[in-house]
């Protein structure tokens, strides 16, 4: 290493005790587990180690510049990555009220059906129902962990995500064996906002952590959309903020969210121009 900084100039060369301590402090961060282990328990999962030379990389990734993955660990047919190419993510409050689990079941459903596949982060409350919904509804849903794929975090949702391992994809930058902590799953948002065409909050608090997901989302300049509520609903607190103060755009109907991702009347089921879906409120034609 020191010769290697060396070569690289004045610039990059560091006081050697400054260096010591650096390496210290990542050492402490280093797994202590065979290198291969990782390789062992996705083996015996099934899952697979993809890197962006892989054929179905998700290249919408690579928007992340320095902040991209290096590797995504897949558990489901990786061929199934592809299906990111049209995706949308919906993301919310962990302690969902029962309009907001609705609503995620209803845009989830509505979706899919115009063959969206869903992106969501695996937990408890709207990303929960917006799984159910594409899985009822035969479509392919993404959950992006923030552990190892072989961690189903929260422990409430291993039979979903199990579900989702089966005819969906459970992806993780994070090698088998990480265990979720807060900080990884703030690093996880990032992923499910670049990996999306768009990103919908169905519900979220003022302190909600699917706003940090919307904050990537926004900083890519993918587009960004919130389901009002009730003003009277501390539990869409986020949603009103964003709307108000982010330009979140304001959407009721999975049509609005399908908008978002392919705007302009982009056609969402093949009809041709002059169809019943080109047309406007009033036009009789």
């Amino acid at each position: 290493m020191s010769a290697a900084l060396r070569d690289a100039g004045p610039p990059a060369l560091l006081p050697i005790d400054r260096l010591r301590d650096a390496l210290d402090r990542w050492r402490g961060r280093l797994p202590r587990v065979p290198l291969h282990t990782p390789l062992e328990r996705a083996g015996r999962l099934g899952a697979r180690l993809v890197t962006p030379e892989h054929p179905t990389w998700p290249a919408a990734l690579d928007s992340l510049e320095l902040g991209a993955p290096l590797t995504l660990w897949v558990r489901g047919d990786p061929a199934r990555l592809a299906r990111l190419s049209r995706s949308i993510a919906l993301v919310g409050a962990r302690a969902a009220t029962g309009y907001g689990e609705h609503v995620a079941l209803e845009s989830a459903a509505g979706l899919s059906d115009r063959g969206f596949a869903i992106v969501s982060g695996g937990a408890y409350g709207v990303d929960a129902a917006a799984h159910r919904a594409a899985l009822s509804s035969g479509q392919v849903t993404v959950a992006f962990l923030a552990g190892g794929v072989d961690r189903l975090y929260p422990a409430g949702n291993d039979d979903l995500l199990r579900r989702i391992a089966r005819t969906g994809l459970l992806l993780a930058e994070l090698p088998p064996g990480s265990t979720p902590t807060r900080w990884r799953f703030l690093m996880r948002n990032r992923l499910i906002a670049a990996a999306s065409d768009a990103t919908v909050v169905v519900e979220a608090g003022a302190r909600s952590g699917s706003l940090n997901t919307a904050g990537h989302a926004a900083q890519l300049g993918r587009p960004l959309g919130a389901v009002p509520g009730p003003i009277t609903s501390p539990a869409s607190t986020g949603c009103h903020r964003l709307i108000r103060e982010y330009g979140a755009i304001c959407v009721t109907s999975p049509d609005e969210m399908a908008e978002l991702a392919e705007p302009l009347g982009a056609r969402l089921d093949g009809e041709e121009p002059g169809g019943e879906a080109g047309r406007v409120p009033g036009d009789r034609g």
